[in-house]
């Protein structure tokens, strides 16, 4: 092993940022082994507590990077995140990785911050409102990077590398050439101390490289259990420090689960071959890993993974078409486990309800896909639980679908039907038929609102809708204004008049509604209620005549 003389040891990282150096492309490393203790055997401990003999608080973090919209995937992991701090008694840490400042989008971080309060997945700290452990932005805590790579370097366990991009793609094509995993050769782990002050008083651009131990790397994974992977057989020595003074993911990643303490890391399982890799840095360090748990993929509908770049899978796509935060919340609960079937007795679970019911024990290792159909399932009975049993969102609710109303129907605002009253009648109507709010506005929808325009169409005699509303208007004729009283007065109607019943019906559609499809005409006559009802019967008799 080289030794770095006293002289170079004291070179860190250029002062000012250089220009972007890339290396070859990161490559998977082969799991030799995945032991997964079965049910009879149990399941590594999952106490919530490190793994010595002090107690020690948990510490959990998401870690997102700031390059584009959070999707559900990246809220899955926010959720599980702050689910396992809040069942026991820990901390919920978001930290911003800003360290690719080639993918680096402006506001990106701001964006995944408000998409986490709207969620009601708020942190405990965070670059905002701060922490003990803060910065909680990467690219504020430059100088504890340059501080901790000078002592990997002193010890021996990183190097300067000076290979060329130029040289880094001749290896990755020589090795697809000959069919095998393109890595790097680790050359520059073989310059002299002599060698390397000379390229450096060259100014010859260079990155820093970790020196990988070549022993099997085994660590338990909470949900996968042991697994091993021999990495160094699979990878080249990874850059830590990029040639344009910033850490790459994986030191800097390292180096701040150090510092803010944090005990648990729940990351996705794509991120689970980089796991050897950063436990060895840990070791490199002599700092203890904190304890790994890598959660199941969520794909699509139709088995393809998740991306940033699918408008339909991104928060922003569920706020805007209606869905409550709890509800995208219960329905990402349904992609991966991680409850108990009690759960699934609680038509319409609350963020309480989900941290009591977490377990990470009862995760499921494979992927799993998304079901659509869930989501408008829990978003109808968050709907309803918020009318039921939450007065201030139930207010909230009204005063949300009259501000739609109104802006939908803005040209109409004369004819709006939109006393609070009518309108919690029709969200009560309206609860099964519909998937969200926004369904309210939707055109087959409009006469709960709008009087239908004038129709002077002489379907039926105009004497005859006139009797058909002074019967209507009176409980003698018609007790119960419910669907089915209404569709056997309306066949019995037509009956005593010689009328079609199919003429009578397109009248009273026309009359109620001016539209021609929607709702039954039973069922509108129900939601407008007997005065609305009859107010709209008359008013197509007197334009008929």
């Amino acid at each position: 092993m080289n030794v770095i003389s006293g002289s170079l040891r004291k070179t860190c990282l250029p002062v000012g940022l250089l220009s972007s150096l890339r290396t070859s492309p990161a490559v998977g490393c082969v799991r030799l082994y995945c032991d997964k203790p079965s049910s009879e055997t149990g399941k590594p401990s999952v106490s919530g507590k490190a793994s010595s003999s002090n107690e020690q608080e948990v510490r959990v973090r998401f870690a997102p990077s700031p390059t584009g919209h959070m999707h559900l995937g990246g809220l899955r992991t926010a959720l599980y995140n702050y689910l396992y701090a809040k069942a026991h008694g820990g901390k919920f840490v978001l930290r911003i990785e800003d360290t690719d400042r080639e993918r680096f989008v402006e506001g990106a971080a701001e964006k995944l911050y408000a998409d986490l309060k709207w969620a009601g997945v708020e942190p405990d700290e965070d670059p905002y409102k701060g922490g003990p452990h803060g910065p909680y932005t990467q690219s504020q805590r430059y100088d504890i990077y340059k501080r901790e790579v000078k002592k990997l370097m002193e010890d021996g366990r990183a190097y300067y590398c000076f290979c060329t991009e130029r040289r880094l793609e001749l290896l990755r094509k020589e090795a697809l050439r000959l069919r095998q995993v393109p890595k790097y050769d680790n050359k520059c782990r073989h310059l002299t101390p002599g060698q390397i002050a000379e390229r450096l008083a060259k100014n010859d651009k260079f990155c820093i490289r970790f020196r990988l131990d070549s022993k099997g790397d085994e660590f338990n994974d909470l949900i996968f259990g042991k697994i091993v992977y021999f990495i160094a057989q699979q990878e080249g020595d990874p850059v830590i420090i990029k040639s344009d003074g910033y850490p790459t993911y994986h030191f800097a990643n390292v180096v701040d689960d150090h510092y803010m303490k944090i005990t648990h890391v729940l990351r996705g399982v794509e991120w689970q071959i980089s796991t050897p890799k950063h436990i060895q840095l840990f070791h490199a360090f002599g700092w203890r890993p904190p304890q790994y748990a890598h959660l199941p993929l969520i794909m699509n509908p139709n088995g393809s993974k998740l991306s940033k770049r699918q408008g339909d899978v991104q928060l922003e796509h569920y706020r805007n078409n209606g869905v409550f935060p709890q509800a995208l919340l219960n329905y990402i609960t349904q992609s991966g486990g991680g409850f108990g079937r009690e759960l699934l007795e609680i038509e319409a679970p609350q963020l309480t309800d989900l941290i009591r019911q977490f377990d990470l024990k009862k995760i499921n290792a494979n992927s799993s896909r998304l079901n659509p159909e869930l989501l408008k399932h829990f978003n109808r009975a968050e709907i309803r639980y918020k009318l039921e049993n939450d007065p201030e969102a139930a207010e909230r609710i009204v005063r949300e679908v009259t501000e739609m109303v109104r802006k939908e129907f803005s040209k109409e605002v004369k004819n709006l039907q939109l006393n609070p009253e009518h309108v919690r009648d029709v969200l009560s109507w309206s609860l099964p038929r519909i998937d969200s709010l926004q369904d309210l506005v939707k055109n087959k929808l409009s006469f709960l609102w709008v009087l239908p325009k004038p129709n002077k169409e002489k379907i039926v005699d105009s004497d005859v809708l006139a009797v058909l509303a002074k019967n209507l208007a009176t409980e003698e004729d018609v007790p119960e204004f419910n669907k089915s009283e209404l569709s056997r007065f309306i066949k019995a109607f037509a009956e005593r008049n010689h009328l079609a019943f199919e003429k009578l019906m397109k009248a009273l559609r026309t009359g109620l509604s001016g539209l021609q499809e929607g709702p039954s005409v039973p069922e509108m006559m129900e939601i407008l209620g007997r005065e609305k009802t009859v107010e709209r019967i008359e008013l197509a008799a007197g334009r008929q005549k």
